[in-house]
């Protein structure tokens, strides 16, 4: 075979080989998994028919098309971006996701989790739910999709985002109420759905310093979704500040946080009267999920000791 035939004729796992080898090399994370999902988007296969089929040709359409994805992916431009989709949670919520939402983390799956865990599914008892910083509805669709009788409401900041969620809503037929607001909004948009029983909410959490030296991939992210200031701590600031001037607070407050926050927030939480906070760990062992419940002017509890429980 001569050079320049060999050139032109690939095999799936040759093609598969060569680009993990390359993703590799530039410092990308998965480099097995992103090859895998940009050749299967390429040459319209699934990451299963990727394996049996490793001996194939693959023609060239398909590799010039895959050429057109490495090269995004090589810039560090994000998959899911690349792909204009992302799965989310055990639901297998197919969402629509572009540069104006986060791309959804497995961290934010676990907090979901941890929502429906409290939560089984009652019909006798719906109940009201919101989502604050929806960016691409991920957190407010999987819980309509888990707890079908629930009123479930999101809110972001960004009409830009909040275009990509009612997008996501539409086309996964859940009937989620989107509207736009900010942490600080909370009692304007509690008196106008709630109130509510649960809220959840990933809110941003770097530090401005943390972000200038983060992963180049976040660079490709709406930096609005991610800059919480000096501190790493301003949204927080203003949703424990909302919580504290509502009349009936939220029973159970559910947050993404960064892995160094626990002790700020949780003290943030307690401020504004939750008596008892715990924390769970995310898939790396940090303390990135939080939960505070029992609001003291919503169930009378004031006059117990507030509790942060040690991690889970």
């Amino acid at each position: 075979m001569t050079s320049a035939r060999r050139h032109r004729d690939w095999t799936v796992g040759e093609l598969l080989d060569w680009t993990r080898g390359r993703f590799a090399a530039a410092g990308i994370e998965t480099p097995r998994l992103d090859a895998e999902l940009l050749l299967a988007e390429a040459a319209g296969m699934s990451r299963v028919d990727l394996y049996v089929h490793r001996d194939t040709l693959v023609d060239e359409p398909a590799r010039r098309r895959f050429r057109e994805l490495v090269q995004r992916r090589l810039r560090r431009e994000p998959v899911a971006y690349i792909l204009g989709r992302k799965e989310f949670h055990a639901l297998s919520l197919a969402l629509a996701v572009d540069a104006r939402v986060l791309v959804p983390r497995p961290e934010t799956e676990l907090l979901v989790d941890w929502v429906l865990e409290d939560s089984p599914d009652d019909p006798e008892r719906p109940r009201r739910a919101l989502d604050v910083g929806t960016g691409s509805g991920a957190i407010a669709l999987a819980v309509a999709r888990a707890r079908p009788g629930w009123q479930v409401v999101g809110i972001d900041p960004s009409p830009q985002a909040l275009a990509v969620a009612r997008s996501n809503a539409e086309r996964l037929d859940l009937p989620v109420t989107f509207a736009q607001g900010r942490a600080a909004d909370l009692p304007a948009v509690t008196e106008a759905y709630g109130p509510f029983d649960v809220l959840v909410a990933n809110l941003p959490y770097l530090t401005t310093d943390e972000l200038r030296d983060a992963a180049p991939e976040l660079s490709f992210e709406p930096i609005v979704a991610l800059d919480a200031g000096p501190d790493g701590l301003a949204v927080f600031d203003e949703l424990c500040g909302a919580l504290a001037r509502l009349p009936a607070p939220p029973a159970a407050v559910y947050l993404e946080i960064g892995a160094t926050q626990a002790e700020p927030v949780t003290q943030r939480l307690l401020r504004a009267d939750y008596r008892s906070v715990e924390l769970r760990r995310d898939l790396a062992g940090h303390p990135r999920l939080l939960r505070a419940r029992e609001p003291s002017s919503g169930d009378g509890s004031a006059g117990n000791s507030p509790v942060a429980a040690p991690v889970a």
